[in-house]
């Protein structure tokens, strides 16, 4: 969740590996992990990943389909469901809902992500405590004839959006390595929700996912994705009883309660945990007490057709080991585990607000026996327990929290799923930053102070490929382009160390980021460390040109300030500024023109658009000598906007 409610991100994940995840029903695994797939075809785990937002608790979007274009060109078909999949992209905030896949072995070169795009095929639910911007209520259901998608084509009943991506490097698959790919839906990008009035006083919401909401994200290792919790109902137990399969279900998009059950047609497979053990949790009985279990013998009977919510992670071949098990008769049940971002915490009350998709709060009680645990650890470790440990959360944490079903408020535990810090970068020095929160809530707003991690821990690869040790960088409009190595704090620090001033009344515009903190890591073993930064784009208040566009610059000025200040736009081919036209006729007639200012004729357009006096609209990065290096630029053809917020 960043403090700055237009930034939200989302991913879908294409791990491509050769010998990865998750076997069919029938297979089975007796050394932890899953045989190879004996023919062309690469089992491989597709997922979706995405970031927070303070407006939305539900962005809910049906993908049809993803397909790979290989360097010879043709296509391959990684994920065709037969029942489109719902998924809730503002739930998942960097953690993977798993799809299931199989390709050829091969090299490609980019994908398509196609999407549903009929009215109700968006749903878009108002988050609990949304910017007071947005103009609607927290739990407010869009309706659906309130909802339009720009780029949809087909017939009435069939539309459908193709997002068509190429990839900087080529993915090759069947090398027996995992290399997830991520590819990000820029879901607070400008260009992504966009309200304006009609005629008849009916405010609508343009959703696109073109011009840019949509690129290639920074490489990981797969064991570095955290899964979002699998549901379903058991199908069966390997022969060896060292795996079980279960039939992929969901709930229903939006959510209802009790909530019912939704067969998506995939299945998953998952290992126990043969080293550390898996924990069972029988949510039927009373009290709940977690069993041990290193295979699934003692269970096999006792998980027929039991429906059951299973925490997993992911090893290096790809294939899952289940870290918790929860189970139950009752779909619901197992649901009824809030899910959600952190809303409020009180240490001092125990108490922890979370948010759910419906967009109402849940405060929950942390007493002395709650546990604090990680997703990607193994289930017989816990980070924390009870009250003083909430001093280490804040508003914006993504948290699954298993409560006792006797006292449906009461946390037996809390999966912190990404421990997300975000806001202004203040004192970057060659040791630790800090991160300033300014959410509209005085009460959250933080300032958290974070060592960089070890120069030793391993963090992911490079955009070459190569493994990366300690700290790394980049920028939010050009996440694969990663700064590392051992200049990478020097060069971070001197990154984030610009301003952009306007003078007079006019605010300072400074440099923000965001990052996934880590628990534990060498340089800070009783606390939290960063991995990396995203360097996110600010806002500028609406401004005018003062001067036009010369050699790829042009000068601003906004209302309250006296100072002209310099706005540096990049034509480079997969750099380039995103540019869009934004065109009113009237009140009810808004276009949205993305300009590839790559091309002769785009540029010519902005030029041309960008005359003394002009409305412009910008998000960017300040640069150390005063500069903005701009993400977007927005202008405007036929009326101005109405409202210049």
């Amino acid at each position: 969740m960043s403090s700055h409610p237009s930034l939200l991100r989302a991913s879908v994940a294409l791990a491509l590996a050769a010998t990865l995840a998750a076997c069919g029903a029938g297979q089975s695994a007796s050394s932890g992990s899953i045989a190879p797939v004996a023919n062309a075809s690469v089992r491989t785990p597709l997922v979706i990943r995405d970031a927070a937002s303070d407006n939305w608790a539900t962005v809910g979007v049906k993908v049809l389909s993803i397909t790979l274009n290989d360097q010879n060109g043709s296509t391959v078909a990684a994920y065709a469901p037969a029942t489109p999949t719902s998924v809730n992209l503002a739930q998942l905030d960097q953690i993977a809902d798993l799809l299931n896949g199989a390709i050829p072995a091969g090299t490609y070169t980019g994908a398509t992500v196609v999407l549903a795009a009929n009215p109700g095929d968006i749903t878009l639910i108002v988050g609990e405590d949304p910017d007071a911007t947005l103009g609607l209520p927290a739990g407010t259901t869009v309706p659906a004839d309130q909802i339009s998608i720009n780029g949809a084509t087909g017939t009435t009943g069939s539309l459908q959006v193709a997002i068509n991506l190429s990839f900087k490097k080529a993915i090759t698959v069947g090398s027996g390595t995992s290399t997830p790919l991520e590819i990000d839906f820029n879901l607070g990008h400008p260009a992504f929700v966009i309200s304006h009035s009609v005629t008849n006083g009916t405010t609508m919401y343009a959703v696109s996912f073109t011009g840019g909401v949509v690129s290639p994200h920074h490489n990981r290792r797969v064991t570095d994705l955290v899964l979002r919790h699998l549901y379903g109902a058991v199908a069966s137990v390997s022969t060896d009883n060292t795996s079980l399969t279960v039939n992929r279900e969901a709930p229903t998009v939006p959510v209802v309660s009790p909530e019912t059950a939704v067969l998506t047609g995939a299945t998953a497979t998952v290992l126990a945990d043969a080293t550390y053990g898996t924990l069972y949790y029988d949510l039927d009985s009373t009290p709940v007490v977690p069993v041990t279990v290193k295979d699934f013998s003692s269970l096999a009977a006792t998980l027929a057709n039991r429906q059951v919510r299973i925490q997993a992670r992911y090893q290096a071949d790809g294939s899952l080991i289940a870290t918790r098990i929860f189970s139950s008769t009752s779909f619901n049940t197992v649901w009824a585990s809030p899910e959600g971002h952190v809303l409020r915490v009180d240490a001092n009350a125990g108490k922890l607000t979370v948010s759910r998709e419906n967009g109402t709060p849940l405060t929950l009680t942390v007493d002395t026996n709650t546990l604090f645990v990680l997703p990607n650890q193994p289930a017989n470790t816990s980070i924390g327990s009870g009250p003083s440990f909430l001093a280490n959360l804040v508003r914006g944490f993504k948290v699954h929290v298993t409560t006792d079903p006797a006292t449906p408020t009461l946390a037996t535990l809390v999966e912190i799923e990404t421990a997300a810090f975000s806001g202004r970068i203040a004192n970057a020095s060659s040791a630790s930053f800090d991160l300033q929160s300014f959410f509209h809530r005085h009460q959250d707003r933080y300032t958290q102070t974070l060592p960089y991690i070890s120069a030793n821990t391993a963090n992911g690869l490079d955009s070459a490929g190569n493994p990366i040790s300690g700290f790394k960088y980049f920028e939010f409009a050009y996440p694969t382009q990663v700064i590392s190595g051992t200049s990478a704090v020097s060069s971070f620090v001197a990154a984030v160390g610009g301003t952009v001033g306007f003078g007079g009344v006019a605010p300072n515009i400074y440099a923000q980021g965001e990052t996934h903190a880590v628990w534990g890591d060498p340089a800070n073993v009783t606390g939290w460390s960063a991995p990396w930064v995203s360097l996110t784009p600010s806002r500028v208040p609406f401004a005018f040109v003062a001067n036009g566009l010369a050699g790829n610059q042009f000068t601003v000025t906004v209302p309250g300030g006296t100072t002209a200040v310099t706005v540096n736009v990049d034509s480079t081919a997969g750099e380039a500024t995103l540019v869009y036209a934004v065109d009113r006729s009237g009140h009810d007639q808004v276009s949205l023109t993305p300009q590839d200012i790559t091309t002769s004729a785009g540029l010519s357009a902005l030029t041309a658009a960008l005359t003394s006096g002009a409305p412009v609209k910008l998000t960017g990065i300040p640069q150390a000598d005063g500069t903005l290096k701009a993400y977007t630029v927005m202008y405007f053809t036929g009326l101005t906007p109405d409202d210049a917020n």
